[in-house]
């Protein structure tokens, strides 16, 4: 599988404030690759320097091969890029813009944008300075996918997007990858990333402090299952299955609550044992997964 980005020991100062430090990342061809974290934790900074926006302090890396300083152009050329504080020319019409950025980029897409505005419901002849925030996000993301690059990074791409457009934005995401496309989408809004993602590394503090698929960060989660019995039933053959974490007892013992960790399916068999009444679970509590990296409660992978 090709790597379409890659760093080594990538870090980036401003003066004494710190950006990224020792930024090990490899993102491959075809996959979406969710880059999550809080605000301020060094997310817009390893994209501006993977574009060459920002030089790096230390450390390398490569873009669809090419080094990211004697690269950048032809990088640039190849990639479709949404920053996170997009800047517009505001007495433009969309249209206008689009033509503008097509003839830079020596390529005729007219059929493209005509498309992506249809699903976006995006007036091309409104000035920019006329749009609402929702609509400036749209020709934001127009313009990073009308001329159909090799790979996208996108920073904060749903940033006042409402539910039907981010509904759009992720079928968008799931045909551009299945077309063997790349995507390194930048958050810090973990459902946006849960949705689309195949791989999530999470920042903190201008370190990657974790990379996996979400299955595996999923794994970690935990669920809650309610066992209702038609009479009392001991937690302990439940506190011994495998991977549950607590067993609480209600109702002098016919309801348990199980707290568990990966699959369900050890708790669901021992319950079979009995004569159950009623059996509800909770979704896993993905988000506490994460936000335990965001508040520095889990060591660094």
């Amino acid at each position: 599988m090709t790597t379409v980005i890659e760093t080594h020991a990538l870090t980036k100062y401003y003066g004494e404030s710190l950006g990224i430090i020792d930024l090990d990342l490899a993102v491959e061809q075809g996959e979406v690759f969710g880059f999550l974290g809080p605000n301020g934790a060094g997310k817009s900074t390893t994209i501006r320097t993977l574009l060459n926006f920002l030089h790096p302090t230390r450390g390398s890396g490569t873009v669809l091969g090419l080094d990211i300083a004697s690269g950048s152009l032809a990088i640039k050329r190849r990639t479709g890029y949404l920053p996170g504080d997009l800047a517009l020319y505001d007495q433009m019409t969309a249209r206008e813009l689009f033509i503008y950025f097509a003839n830079l980029r020596k390529q005729n897409t007219t059929a493209m944008v005509k498309t992506l505005a249809d699903r976006f419901d995006l007036d091309l002849d409104r000035k920019i300075k006329d749009y609402s925030t929702g609509n400036r996000q749209k020709v934001g993301l127009v313009n990073a996918f009308m001329h159909e690059p090799e790979l996208l990074i996108l920073d904060e791409p749903t940033g006042g997007l409402d539910p039907l457009m981010q509904l759009q934005f992720q079928y968008l995401v799931e045909e551009t990858k299945a077309q063997g496309r790349t995507i390194f989408l930048s958050s810090h809004i973990l459902s946006e990333i849960d949705r689309v993602a195949d791989r999530v590394g999470i920042v903190r503090d201008g370190r990657l402090v974790a990379v996996d698929t979400l299955d595996a960060f999923k794994s970690a989660a935990h669920s809650v299952v309610s066992l209702r019995f038609a009479s009392p039933v001991s937690p302990e053959p439940f506190l011994a299955c495998e991977g549950v974490v607590s067993v609480a007892a209600r109702d002098a013992e016919s309801m348990l609550v199980v707290t568990v960790t990966g699959s369900i399916d050890p708790v669901i068999k021992t319950a079979a044992r009995y004569e159950v009444v009623s059996i509800s679970t909770g979704s896993g509590e993905l988000e506490e997964v994460f936000l335990s990296y965001y508040s520095g409660d889990v060591d660094a992978r």
